[in-house]
């Protein structure tokens, strides 16, 4: 008997990584803050003016690697689904036999007969998330088309465990305001991710060995 707990223990203790599923792997510079590469030096021409300007349009928007863009995250999504199914069926066969002759043995309730059937099904389904607040992040690479990427997160230490909000995405430079603030759903391929850790993360999940028994339960 104890040989055959050792042998469950080391089965359960291998199979525990299948169990947990595959985590979200992120890359480890998704979100990494991007810093400027300094310009060359440019090659002096002789005259007082070296040609180096910011056009008067752009005033103090961002539009170079590095610089800060604010994302004020307006994210909110809802489903509803529904479906409803009833039918119903009823049928009655009744024969009343002669008074006189052979047949006149039978009763009127030996001949009778009759069934019922009835189905009612309904099911609904829903599910809603919000998230709102506001990211810094900095752009990482800008493109020909004017178009820019950008990256960042913000880290929230709280007496009870760690909040990490991170985004990525593309945006357009005439999406930007005068304050450097986009909203979130002008972010193509945005990548949003909102995480937590702690005691409270923890208390809000299942225990390894708890999910290993819910994949390889046939109930």
């Amino acid at each position: 008997m104890p040989r055959r707990l050792s042998k469950l223990a080391i089965l359960v203790l291998a199979l525990a990584p299948v169990s947990a599923g595959a985590k979200d792997k992120v890359a480890p510079d998704a979100f990494a803050v991007s810093v400027p590469v300094p310009p060359p030096a440019a090659p002096t021409n002789g005259a007082i003016f070296q040609g180096g300007y910011v056009p008067l349009t752009s005033g103090g928007r961002a539009g170079a690697v590095g610089d800060i863009i604010t994302i004020q995250l307006v994210e909110r999504t809802a489903a509803t689904k529904s479906n409803a199914a009833n039918t119903q069926r009823n049928g009655d066969i009744g024969l009343t036999p002669p008074s006189t002759g052979p047949l006149s043995l039978f009763n009127p309730s030996d001949v009778a007969m009759g069934g019922n059937q009835a189905f009612k099904g309904k099911g609904d389904a829903s599910q809603s998330n919000a998230l709102s607040g506001e990211v810094s992040v900095t752009v990482a690479a800008v493109y020909p088309n004017g178009t820019m990427l950008v990256k960042g997160e913000k880290l929230l230490t709280l007496n009870r465990g760690d909040e990490r909000v991170q985004i990525s995405g593309i945006v357009r430079a005439i999406d930007i305001g005068p304050d450097n603030r986009v909203l979130s759903t002008r972010v193509a391929n945005a990548n949003i991710r909102y995480v937590g850790k702690g005691e409270i993360a923890r208390a809000s999940k299942q225990g390894w060995l708890q999910r290993f028994f819910s994949i390889i339960s046939p109930f």
